[in-house]
């Protein structure tokens, strides 16, 4: 059932008469904005239009966030449908974007998905980064690494990735964690923080001291 609605959405994209065959975005998304962006990866490689696509939606969810009169349109449940889908056409013309963009900006609206329009520009932008190769990472200290602690997270990450992947890392400094780091990278969570080291030795230390009353309670009870 979700492959043949893929098809009809990719369908309803595209703007040549090409093959109804899909093709698979490189990345698995889920959710109503995954099932867009997908049919969208679809047709525009068809079209081989990727990056077109990609940079339309790029410019016309940051026209989003700069213009509040826009978004404040599109959100309003008091406007009607009609009325936010020309809004939207007009925009799309404004904003030269190309008829692909244009066609899921409208599919969208015509079936009130208004408010889905950025995610999906987010979730598109994340698959373009797997269609180049890149894989997302993020790298949490409780401290700011210096190069070359950075230079040695780098290379040990490049150890996990495939051939031609790159890794698209992003430090972030947490000091909540009090020490050691968290790592992602695609798909995968590594989470070697000392903050849940520490909580995992508090629980099982809890644990010890609440099997420790258990049985005191019990022997207890035998003498009553």
């Amino acid at each position: 059932m979700a492959g043949r609605h893929l098809s009809i959405l990719a369908r309803q994209f595209s703007t040549s008469p090409a093959s109804n065959a899909v093709i698979r975005s490189p990345l698995s998304v889920y959710g109503i904005d995954g099932r867009y962006a997908s049919a969208l990866y679809s047709a525009a490689s068809k079209q081989k239009a990727l990056e077109v696509v990609e940079k339309d939606l790029g410019l016309f969810a940051q026209t989003l966030k700069t213009d509040t009169r826009l978004a404040d349109f599109l959100n309003d449940p008091s406007v009607q449908k009609a009325l936010k889908v020309d809004g939207l056409g007009g925009v799309a013309d404004k904003l030269k974007l190309s008829p692909l963009s244009k066609n899921l900006l409208l599919t969208m609206a015509e079936n009130n998905r208004f408010t889905f329009i950025p995610a999906v520009a987010t979730v598109f932008a994340t698959i373009m980064k797997a269609h180049r190769g890149e894989v997302v990472c993020s790298v949490t200290t409780a401290k700011p690494l210096d190069a070359a602690m950075a230079k040695e997270v780098q290379a040990a990450l490049n150890g996990f990735l495939k051939q031609g992947e790159k890794a698209e890392i992003e430090y972030k400094v947490d000091a909540s964690i009090v020490g050691g780091m968290v790592i992602s990278l695609g798909d995968k969570f590594c989470d070697m923080s000392m903050a849940t080291k520490l909580n995992k030795y508090s629980q099982l230390l809890q644990a010890s001291a609440d099997r420790k009353s258990t049985r005191l309670n019990s022997s207890h009870a035998r003498y009553l």
